[in-house]
Parts: C-alpha cells; sequence; structure tokens
C-alpha cells in the first residue's frame, strides 16, 4: 500500500454521509493511516444513526479529522459544494472526494494525486481499460452505462466515467467556478462538476479502479433518482446552446 508523504500539497479528503456510521467508523481510521498528512472533512447531513456522534469521536481523538453537521438531508451535490467551499476557503491545495461506503478503495487515493501532477482533475474511472464494477445487477450495470452515455452526448464531455463521484481535484480551479450556478442538488452533481470544471480550461485525466458494492447500509440512489438527473444534464445541455 502506497503512504502519501508530508511534503505532499495539502490534501483535503471530503465524505459525504447519510446513515453511514458503521462504514465512517472504520474508513475515517483507514484513511488517516494512508494519507497521514491529509485532513478529513466528513459532510453530515444529519443522519438518524449516530453519524455525527461518531465522527465527533474521531475528531476528538486525531485533530486532522472535521465535521461539518448541516440541518436535513439536501441532496448528495449540494453536501459535496458544501465539502469543497469548507476546504477553498480555508486554502486545501487539493481536495479529494469519495464515497463514504467502501465502494472507493482508498488506496486508490495516491494514483489519483499521481495523477494529478499533470492534470486539473483526477477522475477514478471504472470505465476505462483496467477499472471494472463488481456486486452490481444488471439493472446498475444498464443505468451507469446509460447515464454515461447520455451525458457524454449532451454535454460533449471526454471522460469515459462522468458520473462516479470518486476524485480529486485541483483547488485553484475549483476557485474560479461559480457555484451559485450549480443546479444539481442530488447525483447529477457529478457530472454538472465536469462540465463547470470544462468551463473553466480543466485538464482531466482518469485513471482505472474497480468499484465494489457496498457491504454495509443501503444505497441512497432510486430509479428517481436516476430520472431527476437526466432532466439535470438536459437543462444542462440546453445551457450550452
Amino acid at each position: 500500500m502506497n503512504v502519501l508523504n508530508a511534503t505532499a500539497p495539502r490534501t483535503l479528503i471530503t465524505l459525504c454521509t447519510y446513515n453511514e456510521r458503521e462504514n465512517i467508523a472504520t474508513l475515517v481510521p483507514a484513511l488517516r493511516t494512508l494519507c497521514p498528512a491529509a485532513e478529513i472533512l466528513v459532510v453530515d447531513d444529519n443522519s438518524p444513526d449516530g453519524t455525527a456522534e461518531e465522527v465527533r469521536t474521531l475528531a476528538a481523538a486525531d485533530s486532522h479529522v472535521h465535521l461539518l453537521l448541516r440541518q436535513q438531508k439536501a441532496g448528495l451535490g449540494a453536501a459535496t459544494v458544501a465539502g469543497f467551499q469548507w476546504g477553498i476557503e480555508r486554502g486545501y491545495d487539493v481536495l479529494v472526494n469519495l464515497d463514504a461506503d467502501w465502494s472507493h478503495p482508498p488506496d486508490v487515493i495516491p494514483r489519483l494525486l499521481e495523477a494529478l501532477r499533470d492534470a486539473d482533475v483526477a477522475i477514478a474511472s471504472r470505465y476505462v481499460a483496467g477499472g471494472g464494477i463488481q456486486g452490481w445487477t444488471w439493472v446498475r450495470h444498464f443505468m451507469s452505462r446509460g447515464v454515461n452515455w447520455y451525458t457524454r452526448l449532451l454535454l460533449r464531455l471526454t471522460p469515459r466515467d462522468c458520473s462516479g463521484a470518486f476524485r480529486a481535484y485541483r483547488a485553484d480551479k475549483l476557485k474560479q467556478i461559480d457555484w451559485n450556478r450549480i443546479r444539481s442538488r442530488g447525483y447529477a452533481f457529478q457530472e454538472e462538476i465536469l462540465y463547470r470544471c470544462r468551463a473553466v480550461g480543466c485538464r482531466f485525466v482518469e485513471v482505472p479502479f474497480t468499484f465494489v458494492d457496498r457491504r454495509i447500509g443501503q444505497s441512497k440512489i432510486n430509479r428517481q433518482e436516476v430520472v431527476r438527473a437526466l432532466w439535470d444534464i438536459a437543462c444542462l445541455a440546453f445551457e450550452r446552446r
């Protein structure tokens, strides 16, 4: 396992949570071991399962762990924006975002940071050579592939994987984005942030990884979320015209 050294750019790892207490209790310590120079921000949407309390316990023992507690569940996109703005305001150089359910293997992070040397956004990709997915039904495969095809067609984005959350960003590029223009509060945020990044001149690179479906808890995505995401992406496409 690669470990980041203390000379790496000032890095913040963001985790957006809703009912992820069991996962966060093991993921945060694993990230601290893997990335001892990085700091971790958990953005929690007032989870009823005690996620915030678990983070407070971790933060009390480790000054590199932080909690941003929001008052209600307001969507993955809104939570991610809140985490990015928190990091930008505090002067971090690199922001890494990943899911809090262990579906994004933490040991991919060093490869993302290495790839960021020659790019502005490093995308952990399921859909390039060497990438893959474990544990999905054919329905989820179909939906994910379909959303990515649809996004690339309508928004003219070049990455093969536009819908995954596992990415590293240069903060100086994120600073150039007008966050007031972000329309996607839910899962279409992943596509929209790439669209906004391209608009400020970001260079993209994809790093292959294998997505492993969560073992604890339930996925928050459903057909209604997919339909809303497709609508948000279509609205962005009309914005281009």
